[in-house]
């Protein structure tokens, strides 16, 4: 059996998800100049340094990014297809912006969820740093796609076992409104609004507020917050 082995570099990967305007977002950077087409987003990311591990480069790729020393970065899964470096314009922004001799390219993606309204201080590579709109995400380059999809799946089962992340996205007051199109923007789906209202009164850890929106043009809505303290207690009862 002849075993050749290959140049194999190892990279991460950060899908950062927020929510504004009633949307799921994606914390995306441009590869190319500023005038660059919208083909030339793509996820944060970076080549690991030389003796460094891989859990501080995803966060050296984020502080780079929005300043943000604190946040929450989980690592979800290794995506490793001989093919997924193929294209040749990807090989060559790759050649140009690292310039090693790379046959093939792991990558291992980190997963986080991030308040929309922190702002974000860039100090990488990346000249421009764009939140996207989940429903408008266009066609990224490698595998950037199918690792934004797979992470969706990974939040949802997050929220299964952990159902407080969602709060995460949230501003600290928020309507029933909001934390309703957020479900639906994670699960991409329609969920109806009043077994919602049901589901969300049986959260006591979502506490209702002495106060409403102001200058609206529709009905003001009471605010809401999610009280941590009252989760971990019920938590720990369970």
């Amino acid at each position: 059996m002849n075993t050749m082995f290959i140049h194999t570099y190892v990279s991460v990967d950060c899908v950062v998800f927020g929510f504004e305007n009633d949307q799921l977002t994606i914390l995306l950077v441009r590869r190319g100049e500023a005038d660059s087409h919208e083909k030339e987003l793509k996820l944060p990311g970076s080549l690991i340094y030389n003796e460094e591990d891989v859990d501080d480069a995803a966060h050296r790729v984020l502080f780079e990014l929005t300043g943000i020393k604190r946040v929450s970065l989980k690592q979800f899964r290794c995506f490793a297809s001989p093919d997924r470096a193929n294209n040749p314009e990807d090989m060559k922004w790759l050649d140009k912006a690292y310039q090693p001799n790379i046959n093939r390219l792991i990558t291992v993606a980190y997963l986080s969820l991030c308040k929309v309204d922190r702002k974000l201080n860039n100090i990488s590579k990346y000249k421009q740093t764009d939140w996207c709109p989940i429903s408008r995400i266009p066609k990224l380059p490698f595998d950037h796609n199918r690792i934004v999809n797979e992470s969706l799946t990974e939040i949802r089962t997050w929220i299964e076992n952990n159902p407080s992340i969602v709060f995460e996205m949230l501003p600290k007051k928020f309507t029933i409104s909001q934390l309703h199109k957020l479900y639906e923007a994670i699960y991409n789906k329609r969920i109806d609004i009043r077994n919602f209202h049901k589901k969300v009164a049986a959260m006591p850890y979502v506490i209702a507020l002495d106060e409403k929106q102001k200058d609206v043009s529709h009905r003001a809505a009471r605010y809401y917050k999610f009280d941590k303290k009252v989760y971990k207690k019920m938590k720990s009862n369970i």
